[in-house]
């Protein structure tokens, strides 16, 4: 930018986007500081540099409010995590899969995770059966992301919710045809 170009001559492109032409470096910082620009290089390695005539302030300034807006839309997906014992009770795992479709009702991520201890590690079917019977419930609000593996003294599974489905957006002139 400016002093920082080491060129002996530059394309000099004006801020609408028209070209002005090739002219010398000490020509195309005297222009810019006419029109109370700065001289940014935006392409160093063609023949000659192109340079642009631009407030760089204000165009940083831009670049900012750009990347602000776009990291508002962006969803941050959470992972909660769930954990079960093979012996699980009927009403205790009615709980855990009411808690795993309230996260996965609000587009959280859910990791199942069940114990073994002792015995429980000869029988890894059991925790099996009873991660796809979860799965099962919960098949209208999440898919299987992740199948059922084990790892160490516990099996771990994840589910994703489901897509968020749009309703089809209607157009101001269907709603007043309509009418």
């Amino acid at each position: 930018m400016n002093g920082g170009i080491r060129a002996k001559e530059v394309r000099v492109v004006a801020p609408d986007g028209e070209q002005i032409g090739v002219k010398k470096l000490n020509e195309a910082l005297w222009l810019a500081e006419q029109l109370d620009l700065d001289l940014v290089e935006v392409a160093p390695t063609a023949k000659p540099p192109v340079c642009r005539l631009m407030d760089y302030g204000r165009y940083k300034y831009e670049q900012s409010v750009k990347q602000r807006e776009a990291r508002k839309s962006q969803t941050r997906t959470t992972i909660k995590e769930l954990r079960m014992r093979v012996r699980i009770g009927d009403h205790d795992f009615d709980i855990t899969r009411r808690k795993a479709q309230e996260f996965l009702q609000n587009y959280d991520k859910v990791k199942m995770t069940i114990r073994f201890r002792g015995r429980e590690n000869e029988r890894p079917s059991f925790g099996k059966d009873l991660m796809d019977r979860l799965a099962a419930d919960l098949a209208e609000f999440g898919t299987v992301e992740q199948a059922p593996k084990v790892e160490g003294g516990s099996m771990t599974m994840v589910l994703a919710p489901m897509r968020r489905i749009k309703a089809p957006a209607v157009k101001k002139n269907e709603k007043q045809e309509e009418e």
